[in-house]
């Protein structure tokens, strides 16, 4: 009798077992990318039921996946190249955070076979491979009743222009594709056809962190948002001597990106601009053009500004974010006007004060000419948000250390925040010492001053 107990217990034990098996992201080592590794693809769904237990999907029997329900969304996550053959750090919280966010499958795209190889050629001929893979298992959906326009891929790296070939293979039919700074050596100066491009969708969004490097340069999407000009990311090692992330850093800031979008710590509103300098002058503030939503919001949601984008047509935008997590900064207009005699140049700090909390910004990309009687327009990024500010802070430097110092007579400074919808806030008549900081109580401008 003993017996019999004993081998039902192991019996439903090794069901349980089965029962909360997880298929894991492969993993490989640098052995393997010295090897060289071919295209082999496996996809891992995970959905709210299985959060965090991912199911290994079958390429030519849905039937098998109950839980892969295709009447929801689906979301498919495409890495890119895999050097030392390691699984993403990333795809677990990308995965948690987009199920948060949406009642949907995500499929995790794993073909680190094909992508862990040091020889970075072969791993661009292989996403060709991968696409058309994936592009087949999604017509399998399709037969099986999903809607293309529900499916969205956010490719990374290479896998950005795998996703655009996928979406080229399905006609531009798929509903959305993100790209997280694709991929710039061997695509840059391609035809559209061997890149991604904004006919590979109904809507394409893309984010750049390192033109100058990895990344590509040029725009490819219906809107490209370039983070900090899209290079040399604050917090990111600046010498050689910093290892392997002086090289990964930029590029892999892309996804930190995303990452905060989907968390909804704050957002990072993004200005259209024709260049990186034209938006730090302040020149780019209107938006206007998106109506009553203002500028669009870089990541998860800026499908709320699709039907806009789409009529507007390729939108170029910028950023600026913060050295680390939360990423996002916050942006106000500020109009300075003096009374000295003479022309006066220099740099502007602003802190926001509120309740023990303190927001910095600096003004200091190029030094500002103020002149009498004459409105200096500026824009100030702030690290972080102040809802009630109780208190400014305001220095003034010339930046000249050999050179006599000079005052800077304020007659008027305006801070406008361009988030929200109120009232500016004024000061006037104040005197500022070169690098000498003044503290005053904000006051709401009249209405003649708006």
């Amino acid at each position: 009798m003993f017996l019999w107990q004993y081998l039902i217990l192991l019996l439903t034990a090794v069901q349980i077992c089965k029962a909360q098996r997880c298929d894991k992201f492969t993993h490989l080592n640098l052995g393997h990318a010295f090897i060289g590794t071919s295209i082999r693809i496996r996809l891992l769904l995970y959905t709210r039921e299985n959060g965090t237990c991912g199911t290994l999907l079958s390429h030519s029997n849905l039937s098998a996946h109950p839980q892969f329900n295709l009447s929801r969304p689906t979301t498919f996550i495409i890495h890119g190249y895999r050097p030392t053959g390691s699984p993403p750090v990333w795809i677990k919280n990308l995965t948690e955070l987009l199920l948060a966010r949406e009642d949907t499958n995500v499929v995790v795209v794993d073909w680190n076979h094909g992508a862990a190889n040091v020889n970075y050629l072969k791993a661009v001929e292989n996403t060709r491979k991968a696409a058309a893979n994936l592009t087949a298992f999604i017509e399998m959906m399709k037969e099986h009743g999903a809607s293309l326009s529900s499916i969205h891929l956010i490719g990374i790296s290479l896998g950005a222009h795998i996703s655009g070939f996928v979406g080229a293979n399905l006609n531009g039919s798929i509903g959305r594709i993100t790209a997280l700074d694709p991929a710039g050596p061997q695509f840059t100066g391609t035809p559209p056809e061997d890149r991604l491009d904004s006919t590979d969708a109904r809507f394409v969004d893309v984010l750049h962190t390192d033109i100058d490097a990895l990344g590509f340069r040029e725009p490819l999407g219906h809107i490209d948002f370039y983070a900090n000009g899209g290079t040399d990311q604050p917090g990111c090692p600046k010498t050689l001597f910093s290892g392997g992330s002086y090289f990964k850093c930029d590029h892999q800031r892309s996804v930190s990106l995303y990452l905060d979008s989907l968390n909804q710590m704050c957002v990072s509103r993004a200005f259209p601009c024709s260049s990186y300098s034209d938006f730090l002058d302040g020149s780019c503030l209107n938006c206007d053009q998106f109506g009553a939503a203002g500028c669009p919001v870089f990541g998860y949601d800026i499908t709320r500004w699709k039907n806009v984008l789409l009529r507007l047509g390729q939108t170029k935008t910028f950023f600026t974010t913060n050295a680390k997590s939360p990423f996002c900064m916050t942006s106000y207009r500020v109009e300075v006007m003096i009374w000295n005699k003479d022309v006066r140049w220099g740099y502007i700090t602003i802190k926001l004060h509120y309740n023990g909390t303190e927001a910095v910004a600096t003004v200091d990309h190029k030094s500002s000419k103020f002149k009498k009687y004459t409105e200096t327009k500026l824009f100030a990024q702030f690290d972080k948000d102040i809802q009630s500010v109780e208190k400014v802070s305001l220095k003034f430097s010339t930046g000249n250390v050999f050179k006599p110092k000079y005052k800077l007579r304020v007659l008027r400074i305006r801070l406008t925040h361009l988030g929200r919808e109120e009232r500016p806030l004024c000061r006037y008549d104040i005197l500022l010492g070169d690098n000498s900081e003044v503290n005053f109580r904000p006051l709401p401008c009249e209405e003649s001053n708006f």
